[in-house]
């Protein structure tokens, strides 16, 4: 199915040299994958909770590196987004890196977005997360102006903006609760958004083993 787009309620459908902070250029699709340095205890603190601060850095680094694999492509240019500024660290995949630099997570990502004219921003916390997800969300662009990939908990895996995107689409936006997409939604309002398919996103040692069941 193929993604649906318009302006009121959206349905469902289908380690390099870091780049310049203010630096503004690709002219073609770019995804931006957003990432924590991969440090012992500075990643996926709720997960670490329920399986331990190792085994939580263990998975980081593997659905880090599957996500920069998935999207990685010749249809796009490839950014890792990386914080903070100044971590030295080993990358468990190599691709070009710009810094996130300061503020909360909707600066910081529209920040990401806003160096492209065309841009798709993904976490590296979903591991359905497939090539295919983002092409679907680079042809949603060609007929919206904003398109997101809602997930289980209400908020969001992908986000995209093309030329016309809202002018402040994460203001307010009560990050990290069942709000987040919704809240998003209202800063778009006047603009042709699409929604790409539900996923789920891994916080914690609950949302491990819910994945982990579905698979078997």
């Amino acid at each position: 199915m193929r993604p649906a787009a318009h302006a009121a309620k959206p349905r469902a459908a289908e380690a390099a040299r870091p780049a310049s902070e203010g630096r503004t250029d690709m002219k073609g699709d770019t995804v931006i994958v957003f990432a924590r340095a991969p440090r012992l205890g500075a990643v996926k603190r709720r997960l670490a909770r329920g399986i331990g601060a190792m085994a939580a850095l263990r998975f980081y680094r593997a659905q880090l590196a599957a996500t920069l694999r998935e999207a990685r492509d010749p249809r796009w240019q490839l950014v890792l987004a990386a914080t903070p500024d100044h971590a030295r660290t080993r990358w468990p995949a190599r691709a070009p890196r710009q810094l996130q630099g300061h503020g909360d997570l909707g600066a910081r990502m529209l920040r990401a977005l806003s160096r492209h004219r065309r841009a798709v921003l993904v976490g590296s916390d979903i591991p359905d997360l497939s090539r295919a997800d983002l092409a679907a969300a680079f042809r949603a662009l060609g007929r919206a102006d904003a398109v997101f990939g809602p997930a289980e908990d209400g908020g969001y895996w992908l986000v995209g903006l093309g030329p016309r995107r809202p002018a402040h689409p994460f203001d307010g936006v009560r990050w990290s609760t069942r709000h987040a997409l919704a809240d998003t939604l209202a800063n778009c309002r006047g603009r042709r958004v699409a929604l790409l398919r539900t996923l789920r996103d891994v916080d914690t040692a609950e949302d491990l083993a819910a994945l982990h069941g579905v698979r078997r």
